[in-house]
């Protein structure tokens, strides 16, 4: 079965209430194509990737997809082409702003970073807010898949 994939197509950041998920160096094939998968059930109009992060073609990304690339509008861009149209821009951050307090609105970049450095600095300028997602202190777990983070921000967003 042949499948046709959408065009890349920047307008989708013109569009109002257009929301978009960046991945900055996530290069787990299976993280990204979960996060396709999420991006996909929870509405969220477009993955972008910078150059660095797994390919959206690949083979491992392709199955994580489960078929949800083609609902998702897929591409690759530096984030400072990205960041047009006032859009608000957050990244995840270990030291960000709670999650639960946050409101993130419709049509914001939610920028995801790598599993093992996290945002890149010559991104970091681009956040316009910082977020995390808090854990509990004093257990053994530093950090959490960028994938299952990924999922539970979007919860959190469809609910604003």
């Amino acid at each position: 079965m042949l499948l046709e994939k959408l065009e890349e197509d920047a307008n989708i950041l013109l569009k109002k209430g257009s929301s978009i998920i960046y991945l900055d160096g996530v290069q787990d094939p299976g993280n990204v194509g979960t996060i396709i998968r999420v991006a996909d059930w929870f509405g969220i109009g477009a993955v972008i990737r910078s150059e660095d992060s797994a390919d959206f073609f690949n083979p491992k990304v392709i199955q994580a997809t489960m078929g949800s690339l083609v609902n998702v509008h897929l591409w690759t861009s530096p984030l400072q082409n990205v960041k047009t149209n006032n859009n608000p821009v957050y990244g995840t951050f270990m030291d960000g702003e709670d999650i639960s307090t946050v409101h993130l609105p419709k049509g914001a970049i939610l920028v995801m970073g790598s599993e093992g450095r996290g945002i890149k600095t010559e991104n970091a300028h681009l956040v316009d807010h910082k977020i995390t997602i808090p854990g509990v202190a004093g257990k053994i777990a530093e950090s959490l898949n960028v994938a299952i983070a990924t999922g539970i921000i979007c919860a959190s967003w469809q609910k604003t």
